[in-house]
């Protein structure tokens, strides 16, 4: 049993991107495949599918690559879980951070859904810090 399952999905794809894996398996939830589409809205990841294997859901998701096949790189350059299950981590509307100086994004669980912190700050609404990926 996963306590954390974010951050068990973001470990993955930070590990299937360090050895040039073209797909990972993720464990499927409503926050998960949400966070996902994200990553996929913003050119992280080319494919998000939800895969029903018997009694549960996984997330087949496809990792995005820059380069030629001999020297490319994953466009995931870093992942990082923010607000954990044992320390949540809140933002307000005029603290929302900036990841790399706007090079990454910042995951946001806001009364509007999960989005990013661009659109968190359009929408002028804050919340829980999930992670950053740049």
């Amino acid at each position: 049993m996963v306590s954390d399952s974010l951050g068990d999905m973001l470990t993955r794809i930070k590990n299937a991107s360090a050895v040039g894996h073209a797909t990972v398996a993720a464990p499927a939830s409503a926050l998960n495949q949400r966070v996902a589409e994200i990553l996929k809205e913003e050119g992280y990841l080319d494919g998000v599918a939800v895969v029903d294997a018997g009694s549960h859901k996984t997330l087949s998701l496809t990792l995005r690559y820059m380069g030629e096949r001999r020297g490319r790189r994953s466009v995931v350059s870093g992942l990082r879980r923010i607000s954990k299950p044992g320390r949540r981590i809140y933002c307000g509307k005029d603290e929302i951070p900036r990841v790399l100086n706007g090079i990454g994004i910042a995951v946001l669980s806001t009364p509007k859904g999960v989005i990013t912190g661009n659109q968190a700050r359009r929408l002028g609404v804050g919340g829980e810090v999930l992670c950053y990926v740049y």
